[in-house]
């Protein structure tokens, strides 16, 4: 009888490694499918996007003026933050736009989302309408309404809307009714009542990857928690929040990136301009600010993906 136990015993056991050893070989051809995949990207970077990093580092480091530049290393990098106030007073300002920012669009888009995830009439038309700004902000439509606003501007005589000016931007149109004075009752801060529309415009992606996490939650879960006697309040809390809290690291890291990518920040004008400037060695100047810029902005969100990321529950599939 022990014989026949240790043969079935053995057995199992050899199953199990076999098991084991499917898995790991499952897992080692996902990995490799996964490399065949960023192939393209790996051999574009490098053969296209590296050398002109490469180019752009070197090029900061050498000396704005004169014909026969020479390296200099650090010298422009010293020069833009200790020399330049200008610079540095755009860079602060614009970070601290940035911490109003990040909370009030990620808090908004998961609020909507929340609201446009409840079975309603016409939750896909809702959806498209807070998607629309998305669309409206993209490559040629945005220049054809830069275009437009500007010529609208050229055209107009005046500069507030009851002196007959036609320009149509919605951020203006917002700032000349002064939504501060309607919800100055309700003692909103002025600051985010102003940024209404730039806070929408720029919460459809973070909307979208909310809603996908909202619906990746198994309904059983909410059966449970209705059953057990859970409040609406409860549930959010217990169980919506922390299963959507890597939805949350992910919106405020894209949230971070796009703030500080856009063409409105200051800080991206302010470069661009620098480095048009040739004749003054703009260009090494401009070069040299948008790497002190690009450094800041990976600390930044390396900051605060490590404070996000230690709230951020992530469900055991085992």
């Amino acid at each position: 009888m022990d014989g026949t136990k240790n043969i079935g015993n053995a057995k199992t056991s050899v199953k199990a490694k076999q098991l084991r050893r499917r898995g790991a070989s499952l897992d080692k051809k996902k990995a490799k499918a996964g490399w065949w995949f960023i192939l393209p990207f790996l051999v574009g970077f490098v053969t296209v996007y590296l050398p002109m990093i490469i180019g752009s580092v070197r090029a900061s480091m050498m000396s704005s003026t004169g014909q026969n530049q020479k390296f200099v290393g650090f010298a422009n990098y010293v020069s833009v933050l200790t020399e330049d106030a200008n610079f540095t007073k755009t860079l602060v300002s614009g970070i601290q736009q940035l911490v109003f920012d990040i909370p009030a669009i990620v808090i908004f888009s998961l609020f909507m989302a929340v609201l446009l995830n409840q079975k309603m009439l016409g939750r896909a038309v809702f959806r498209a309408i807070f998607f629309v700004p998305v669309i409206l902000g993209t490559g040629l439509i945005d220049q054809l309404d830069n275009s437009s606003n500007a010529a609208l501007e050229n055209m107009s005589s005046g500069s507030g809307a009851d002196n007959g000016s036609t320009n149509s931007s919605a951020s203006e149109i917002i700032s000349q009714y002064d939504l501060a004075k309607i919800f100055e009752g309700m003692k909103i801060g002025t600051g985010l009542v102003n940024n209404i529309y730039g806070i929408v415009n720029r919460s459809g992606v973070q909307l979208l990857i909310f809603l996908a996490g909202l619906q990746s939650i198994s309904p059983a879960i909410y059966e449970s928690c209705s059953i057990d006697g859970a409040t609406t309040w409860e549930t959010f809390w217990k169980i919506t929040f922390p299963m959507v809290s890597p939805m949350i690291l992910v919106n405020t890291v894209y949230t971070v990136i796009d703030s500080f990518t856009s063409q409105s920040n200051r800080v991206m004008v302010l470069i661009s301009e620098t480095s048009q400037q040739v004749t003054s060695g703009g260009a090494v100047r401009g070069t040299a600010m948008a790497w002190i810029y690009f450094l800041i902005v990976i600390l930044i969100i390396t900051v605060v993906a490590g404070i996000v990321s230690a709230f951020v529950f992530y469900q055991r599939r085992d």
